[in-house]
């Protein structure tokens, strides 16, 4: 089974009325990939439509049409998000080109809804109700059969493409979701392990093969507290690293698993809301330097990111505050009001967004430069002093929406950001340290309006610094 779409065809299946075009056509858009309707591509390639297709040649006939339509598609570069046509699936060759070139979601849609959606229209296999309940049912076990995943809508089709699974309750199902059947290496905190890491290894069973801690917080991204987890881990290339935790654990775990054995796989578990809306996301892993944050790290998308939003229950008010300015961030750039939403909706719609950005640009090398806004400004702080990385964000996205020229009254009203102490000419040297600089020369994320940022913005280093200096306090 293929565990994300990253560098493979993104195939929906799902009887018809399940909404694969409309959905697939929103969701290509996110990923920046190309859709493609089989449905639609036949009719071009044979010019006739559907119902003439099964008119002409007969149900039988079609099927072999629709087949090596389907195979053709999902055998070319570069990944696309295909829809599939309702009975696709029913070709063995179909399923097999499914296995080897795409992750497969299967879209859920109830007998009643389906019937509602075609009934009264010209699909062949839609004129009578008995049957289509029949085929409706028929179907249901091989669609189940032959996908990877299911989902409801764009967000959980998203979320299946990034390998992501949001839901409450997930921690229990770590056994299930972490793929694979190698040994499993669990990797965490000492408060959070207090508090999950029993249901954690009560979940992973005879796979947990051993234990492991880092220190809290930053100070477990550093070189040193990689080295001791190299030297610890007794995997093989089939097992797996578990990162239980914040940020910065999974941060670490994920570096740690990048480089062993020159890349094992491996799974983040988040479980505060900075590491749910953002830091376990996308496959960025890194460890600090004294020189500057996160300079030294490896893109390595993991095989499954297993988000439990009912672990916020437990969070303190203060990492729930670093978590909401990630959350602003997400809002801003989508020009949604994220921040309003319930907790399990809040994580899936910040997760969904960020994992659509980094599936279009899993190496950073252009639009993933959005995620940055308000990072350019946070991460100067946090290099120049003791600072939380909420406090940070929330001033970084203060400097970001002055400089856009845009209303700060929503980030200043529930984010409440404060000027901070900190050595001011060290921060404005890791401001222009900053790895999204070219030739020296600073380049920010902004903002023409909420939901439309701009990246590559080059300002006068006076008008940068003002702004560095109004998060500083006296």
């Amino acid at each position: 089974m293929a565990n994300h779409a990253l560098d493979r065809h993104l195939a929906l299946i799902g009887f018809m009325g399940a909404g694969k075009t409309t959905l697939g056509a929103e969701v290509a858009e996110r990923l920046g990939r190309t859709f493609i309707d089989l449905d639609r591509e036949l009719e071009a390639q044979q010019r006739r439509t559907i119902s003439e297709l099964f008119a002409h040649g007969g149900e039988a006939h079609f099927r072999v049409l629709e087949a090596a339509a389907a195979v053709d598609a999902l055998s070319k570069a570069p990944p696309a998000v295909v829809a599939l046509g309702g009975g696709a699936a029913e070709s063995a060759t179909v399923r097999k080109a499914l296995r080897d070139n795409a992750m497969t979601v299967r879209l859920e849609v109830d007998f009643d809804t389906a019937w509602e959606r075609v009934q009264g229209g010209d699909r062949p296999l839609a004129a009578d109700r008995d049957q289509f309940r029949a085929l409706f049912e028929r179907r249901k076990t091989l669609y189940e059969a032959a996908a990877d995943a299911t989902a409801r809508d764009v967000e959980e089709v998203v979320l299946a493409a990034g390998g992501a699974v949001v839901e409450s309750g997930s921690l229990e199902q770590l056994g299930v979701l972490i793929p694979g059947e190698g040994p499993v290496a669990l990797v965490s905190d000492p408060r959070v392990q207090g508090i999950y890491g029993a249901d954690a290894q009560m979940a992973l069973g005879s796979r947990l093969a051993s234990t492991h801690e880092l220190p809290a917080g930053e100070q477990a991204k550093t070189v040193a507290e990689a080295e001791r987890l190299w030297n610890e881990l007794r995997l093989d290339r089939r097992g797996t690293v578990a990162a239980l935790g914040g940020g910065c654990t999974v941060d670490t775990a994920g570096f740690v698993a990048a480089t062993y054995l020159r890349g094992v796989d491996w799974v983040a578990i988040p479980t505060s809301l900075v590491g749910q809306v953002d830091a376990a996301l996308g496959g960025k892993t890194a460890v600090n330097l004294p020189e500057g944050k996160n300079l030294v790290g490896a893109f390595h998308w993991p095989a499954r990111t297993v988000v439990d939003p009912a672990a916020l229950a437990t969070l303190p008010e203060t990492e729930r505050r670093a978590g909401m300015a990630e959350v602003f961030k997400t809002g801003l750039l989508a020009g949604e009001r994220i921040w309003e939403l319930p907790d399990l909706e809040l994580v899936r719609r910040c997760a969904a967004y960020k994992l659509a950005i980094c599936l279009r640009d899993p190496l950073e090398q252009g639009p993933r430069e959005v995620l940055n806004l308000g990072h350019t400004f946070a991460h100067a702080l946090e290099a120049a002093g003791p600072v939380t990385h909420g406090e940070a964000v929330a001033l970084g996205l203060l400097a970001a929406l002055r400089l856009s020229e845009l209303d700060t009254g929503d980030v200043e009203e529930t984010l409440a950001p404060r000027p901070v102490r900190v050595d001011r000419e060290r921060a404005w040297t890791a401001l222009q340290r900053d790895k999204k600089a070219r030739d020296g020369t600073i380049r920010l994320v902004l903002l023409e309006a909420p939901g439309k940022p701009v990246t590559g913005v080059e300002l006068r280093d006076d008008d940068v610094r003002r702004e560095l200096d109004r998060l500083i306090a006296n």
